[in-house]
């Protein structure tokens, strides 16, 4: 008798696995289309705000027909100073592949997003995870903008 090896099927969602990084980039799409309906043209700068929430920033920095690249932040102080921008997150969107990937996660207390290992075998590794761990963030961020209320409208153009 030949027994087959039952798969879980959370096997291949294993936190810091390829494949659910790539489940990620799926579900971080779906978020972003859901926070971000039309995607503006390049250089387009939208905030949106909710009763009791802070402002949450948008600024398109690249737009092009298969790919979009925007940052998403919140924005403090700035009575002294310039504001801070905290989590400062860099997003590209593939339009064709309908995923969403954090590209960069910085953070005043990087940290979490940042790791070093010394040989190349770790290092493989370590940078999928730290991609994996970069998306997860965003997924639960995102998240929690749209619970608050959070959403990117285009603003209403009145016909003359």
């Amino acid at each position: 008798m030949i027994l087959l090896p039952t798969i879980s099927p959370w096997l291949h969602n294993t936190p810091g696995s390829f494949s659910a990084l790539m489940d990620l980039y799926e579900r971080n799409y779906i978020q972003i289309r859901r926070l971000l309906p039309v995607m503006p043209p390049a250089a387009a700068v939208r905030v949106s705000q909710t009763p009791g929430g802070l402002d949450l920033h948008l600024r398109i920095i690249e737009r092009c027909r298969y790919t979009s690249e925007l940052i998403l932040t919140y924005q403090f102080g700035g009575e002294d100073g310039p504001p801070i921008a905290e989590p400062d997150l860099r997003i590209r969107v593939y339009h064709d592949a309908r995923q969403a990937e954090a590209m960069t996660v910085h953070l005043r207390h990087d940290l979490v997003f940042s790791s070093h290992f010394p040989d190349e075998e770790r290092m493989d590794r370590a940078s999928l995870y730290r991609r994996w761990r970069m998306n997860r963030f965003l997924y639960k961020w995102l998240s929690y903008c749209l619970r608050q209320g959070h959403c990117f409208t285009e603003p209403l153009i009145h016909p003359a």
